[in-house]
């Protein structure tokens, strides 16, 4: 590897997996991102940068309908720019956040919570650390919505820990 920032065709640039958990509801995804590879605002040793990631995750809905027991369950694909703000090494703790596009397989109704679309906006703030080992951990907060466009649309929010590697 030439450095953090040498010129590459790659396809990936790193995979993640993701574990989320929101009121009566599980998540798992799997994640691949390309690293947009700019700097903005370098200074001290420090940049702006992100990448692109192409997702697909499984939810587990467990009071579907508001209904104790009943279970569901859905398919996630989403498109996510992401902003992070890092070492210029691309190692040591960093903070990011992003908005993207999601399509859901079914209409999400679960507990209290209803989502009148398959189409959903997910945003997310995230803090993490990439070791020297090129494995990163991270937690985040996402929250899914339709933006309001169609009611109803009480919003999901998911507390979630990640995993990925760096090639």
């Amino acid at each position: 590897m030439q450095g953090a920032y040498a010129a590459n065709d790659q396809l990936v640039d790193s995979v993640s997996v993701d574990f989320g958990s929101a009121a009566k509801v599980q998540m798992v995804r799997l994640s691949a991102a390309k690293d947009w590879d700019v700097r903005w605002f370098q200074s001290n040793g420090t940049h702006l940068s992100g990448y692109w990631e192409l997702s697909a995750g499984a939810w587990k809905e467990s009071q579907y309908k508001n209904i104790s027991g009943n279970t569901a369950h859905l398919w996630d694909v989403g498109f996510t720019p992401v902003f992070r703000f890092q070492n210029d090494n691309k190692k040591g703790l960093y903070y990011e956040g992003g908005i993207g596009v999601h399509r859901l397989s079914k209409l999400y109704d679960n507990d209290t919570y209803r989502l009148s679309t398959h189409f959903q906006f997910g945003d997310h703030v995230g803090i993490g650390y990439v070791f020297d080992n090129n494995w990163e951990v991270a937690g985040k907060i996402q929250h899914f919505s339709n933006g309001g466009y169609k009611k109803p649309n009480t919003g999901v929010n998911f507390l979630e820990v990640k995993a990925a590697y760096h090639f």
